[in-house]
């Protein structure tokens, strides 16, 4: 209850002198913006989670780095809907996987089945797996020996 009430005083001290600085009507269009951008992140959503499911399919990141940048994404769509500057702001850092990362693995310990290696070889490795799953072509054999009764 009390983060609640230091974010809203800050929430308000930030919003009224930043307001106060740019004026009333591009406050609104700046509100009115950043819900469009929240909104179409949503809309969007479906492209991002997909991106990250490639990224733990290949091991580039683990299943609960997985979870956390989803968990950023939607959060940070979900604050730059809600009205107010400071929200604004960290709605959009949490749409940087920059910053997501840093606060994933500052505060994430990694899981014991994962070890990112740095080795050369085995990076060359993942990408001879890329290539050549991105060559297989699944097909279907329909025989012509067709029997009647």
């Amino acid at each position: 209850m009390i983060y609640f009430v230091i974010y809203l005083f800050l929430e308000v001290l930030v919003s009224v002198n930043i307001s106060s600085y740019i004026g009333g009507l591009l406050t609104f269009f700046e509100i009115v913006l950043t819900a469009f951008i929240g909104i179409s992140i949503l809309v969007n959503f479906r492209t991002t989670l997909l991106n990250n499911i490639t990224a733990v399919s290949y091991h580039a990141i683990d299943l609960r780095e997985f979870q956390r940048l989803n968990l950023f994404t939607i959060i940070g769509a979900i604050l730059l809907i809600i009205p107010g500057f400071m929200t604004d702001i960290l709605g959009s850092l949490m749409q940087f996987s920059v910053f997501t990362s840093m606060l994933v693995n500052r505060y994430n310990i990694k899981s014991g089945n994962y070890k990112p290696s740095n080795n050369q070889e085995d990076i060359q490795n993942i990408q001879k797996n890329i290539q050549k799953d991105s060559d297989v072509i699944d097909v279907e054999i329909i025989s012509d020996n067709s029997t009647t009764k």
